[in-house]
């Protein structure tokens, strides 16, 4: 008998929490899983590493915001691209067509209220046997912290950023 899917939460303020959701989608892949990915913040400005490593393995990706709230010079399509990126993602959980969805930085939608946390919990309750889901994000809301198998909580002790040392390719994206 199949084991159930499992919801993994990534939050907290530290930094690896996409950079984990990436490695569990390595070893889901090298495991034979169908694997997609929605990033709700990142815009297609940036030219991340696991994206280019999921372009080469096939993995379904869809970047689909713009970038940084506190950048955004629109905010109404901000906030559309949000809600859009949650169609995409709600859409995938519930096909039942991949074993593992990631959904990088998901937590802000409904952090910014562009998305009820009751819709984003009723999908994940709902996704069928086969799907797994990893949510990643700062401020990962209680509802779905509650009804995660895995909850990881990432803390900063200590960042480059912080002492003006500006992002790397290769460490940060």
């Amino acid at each position: 008998m199949p084991q159930p899917s499992r919801l993994l939460v990534n939050t907290g303020s530290g930094k690896g929490k996409s950079s984990a959701a990436f490695g569990v989608m390595g070893r889901a892949w090298a495991r034979g899983w169908t694997v997609g990915v929605v990033q709700f913040v990142k815009s297609d400005k940036w030219q991340v590493g696991e994206r280019k490593l999921a372009a080469h393995l096939g993995i379904d990706w869809h970047t689909l915001g713009d970038g940084f709230t506190w950048e955004s010079e629109d905010l109404d399509a901000t906030e559309a691209r949000g809600r859009h990126a949650w169609q995409v993602a709600s859409q995938m959980i519930s096909s039942g067509d991949y074993d593992m969805v990631i959904l990088d930085e998901m937590t802000y939608i409904v952090k910014y209220g562009w998305v009820p946390v009751a819709d984003v919990v009723a999908v994940l309750a709902s996704r069928p046997q086969r799907t797994n889901v990893i949510v990643t994000g700062r401020n990962a809301p209680a509802e779905v912290v509650a009804l995660a198998d895995t909850v990881t909580e990432m803390v900063k002790v200590k960042h480059a950023f912080d002492q003006d040392i500006r992002a790397r390719k290769g460490i940060e994206y």
